[in-house]
C-alpha cells in the first residue's frame, strides 16, 4: 500500500466510511457537475464599461501598460510603437492562435517568428482568454495556439486582450472555460498572470522580472 493510501485509508476508518460508498460517490459527482459558483465579490461587477475600467485602474496598479485599439487589426501597429518606445528589436515570437497568425504584422515591419520559445526571445505576443477586472489578471490557456513559455520566458510579454472578454472575477472566468472547451476538455494549463514578474525576496528590494517578463503590456481591443 502507499502512503497516499495508507493516509486515506486512516481517514475513510475513522469517518466509517468506504472507498466504495455509492450514496457518497454520487453526491460528489452531482457537487462537481453542478458546477456551484461560491460566494462572487462585488469588486469588479458591473456593465462592460464599469468592468474594463476596474481592469485597466487595477493592471496598472501592478505596473502593467495598457494600450487601446478600436480594432484587433490595428494591434500590430500598435506594438511596434511599444517595441520602439523601449528600444526593442522589431521582433516577435508566437504560437499558432489563428487569431494573431492572420493579423497585419507586416504593415507593421515586424519580424515574426512561430512556435515555443527556448528561452533566447526578448518579445512575445500572446491573445488572453479572458481578463479579470477585480485584479487586472489575465488569464492565458496553454496550447499550440499560445504556448506558455511564451507568458515566462522572454522578457518582454504582449498581450491582446478584447475589452468584450474581461469578466468581473475569477468565478466567471471558469465558466467561460467551461462553456468554450465543455466537460473533459479543459487546457491543461490556465495561467492566471497579474503583472510583470516581481519579487522583494532579496532585502525588502522590488525587482521586476525575477522569474518572467520584465514587462507586460496588455493592448485592449475595443470600449
Amino acid at each position: 500500500m502507499s502512503a497516499r493510501e495508507d493516509i486515506l485509508s486512516n481517514v475513510r476508518r475513522s469517518l466509517g466510511v468506504s472507498g466504495i460508498d455509492a450514496p457518497r460517490r454520487a453526491s460528489v459527482e452531482a457537487r462537481l457537475a453542478a458546477h456551484e459558483c461560491g460566494i462572487a465579490p462585488q469588486r469588479g461587477q458591473g456593465d462592460a464599461a464599469a468592468r474594463l475600467k476596474m481592469f485597466v485602474e487595477q493592471a496598472q496598479a501592478v505596473a502593467t501598460s495598457i494600450g487601446h485599439v478600436a480594432s484587433v487589426d490595428e494591434a500590430p501597429v500598435l506594438i511596434a510603437e511599444f517595441l520602439r518606445a523601449h528600444n526593442l528589436p522589431a521582433r516577435l515570437r508566437m504560437g499558432d492562435d489563428a487569431r494573431l497568425r492572420d493579423l497585419p504584422w507586416g504593415a507593421a515591419s515586424l519580424e515574426i517568428s512561430h512556435g515555443a520559445s527556448a528561452g533566447d526571445d526578448l518579445n512575445s505576443v500572446s491573445f488572453a482568454e479572458a481578463g479579470v477586472a477585480e485584479t487586472g489578471t489575465l488569464a492565458l490557456v496553454s496550447g499550440a495556439h499560445n504556448p506558455t513559455t511564451l507568458n515566462f520566458l522572454p522578457d518582454n510579454h504582449i498581450v491582446i486582450l478584447r475589452a468584450s472578454d474581461i469578466e468581473a472575477h475569477y468565478e466567471s472566468v471558469w465558466a467561460r472555460l467551461r462553456e468554450r472547451y465543455g466537460a473533459g476538455l479543459m487546457p491543461r494549463t490556465v495561467n492566471l498572470v497579474t503583472g510583470p514578474s516581481r519579487s522583494a525576496d532579496i532585502e525588502q528590494k522590488l525587482l521586476l522580472g525575477a522569474h518572467g517578463p520584465r514587462r507586460l503590456h496588455v493592448v485592449i481591443v475595443g470600449d
